[in-house]
């Protein structure tokens, strides 16, 4: 039998404060036990969960990993307003006249994200 992904984990300084900040983009929720100050926070979503724990260091250099983003009931520049009123910021536009590409962006810790089309501007 192979192995499944039970977190994706994000290292970051505020463990609570940042799986606030994801709760709010994924809709998703935080665990019942996590707490302001804790040093691990969980959030789970639909397609998953992810675990923020609280490491010394602060962020250095571009991800390796990182997450896309389709949102499903708005498209995707509105998508980009919502982040941006969540605290995220514009790291790179790569948005095209024609209405493809995507935006890339940082949450409250610098942790680059894309926000794609929705399902909607795809087919459209």
């Amino acid at each position: 039998m192979s192995s499944l992904i039970r977190h994706v984990t994000v290292d970051c300084t505020d463990a609570h404060r940042l799986a606030t900040f994801w709760a709010e983009v994924l809709g998703g929720s935080l665990a019942e036990d996590d707490f302001p100050g804790d040093p691990e926070a969980t959030v789970s979503t639909a397609a998953g969960a992810l675990l923020f724990v609280a490491v010394p260091e602060a962020k250095a250099g571009k991800n390796r990993l990182h997450l896309d983003l389709q949102p499903q009931d708005r498209g995707r520049d509105e998508e980009v307003e919502r982040l941006l009123a969540l605290g995220a910021t514009l790291v790179a536009d790569h948005r095209r006249p024609d209405g493809t590409g995507w935006a890339t962006m940082a949450d409250i810790e610098g942790n680059e994200f894309c926000v794609e089309r929705s399902a909607a501007e795809r087919a459209g």
